[in-house]
């Protein structure tokens, strides 16, 4: 087992420190492996180090990543500028996510909570409707599905 995997497994098993110390290391004698750039970014965030994550995992988009890397790496970049109020950042990475991996649900749920936070309410929750109605498997959900879909569209109308 490489010290990647060993990292990967400590952050697995909760050693958080041990994988995060071990994974800083790594990053200064693997300078080029955007993977080891990703688990450091997912240590540091794991730890509640939002802001000292953000480096390590823009490092790791620049250096470029596979796809499910990639994937996982957008998400957490893109949550973790929520979570420090950098919302315009959020909601420009999430919608490149969103165009680059449209069959991926959980962007359009995170820019949802983006969109939220900059007050746009309306389109907020018109995203989590639409999510909600074409993914939930609850029985519920999928009889009134038309109707959530349509009032997605229509939240602030009210008939007469």
């Amino acid at each position: 087992m490489n010290s990647l995997e060993t990292a990967i497994e400590l952050r697995e098993a909760g050693h958080l420190e041990k994988a995060q110390s071990l994974l800083l290391e790594l990053v200064k004698q693997e300078p080029a492996n955007p993977s080891v750039w990703y688990q450091c970014a997912w240590v540091h965030d794991v730890l509640e180090l939002e802001k000292e994550a953000v480096p390590f995992y823009e490092k790791a988009l620049e250096l470029g990543l596979a796809d499910d890397e990639k994937q996982g790496a957008l998400l957490g970049l893109g949550s973790t500028y929520r979570t420090l109020g950098m919302y315009d950042q959020a909601q420009s990475l999430f919608e490149k996510a969103i165009e680059e991996f449209p069959d991926r649900n959980e962007y359009r749920v995170f820019y949802a909570m983006v969109l939220y936070n900059q007050q746009n309410f309306n389109e907020a929750m018109s995203i989590l409707l639409k999510q909600l109605a074409q993914t939930s498997t609850d029985p519920g959900i999928q009889t009134y599905k038309k109707a959530i879909t349509f009032y997605s569209e229509n939240l602030d109308r009210i008939w007469d």
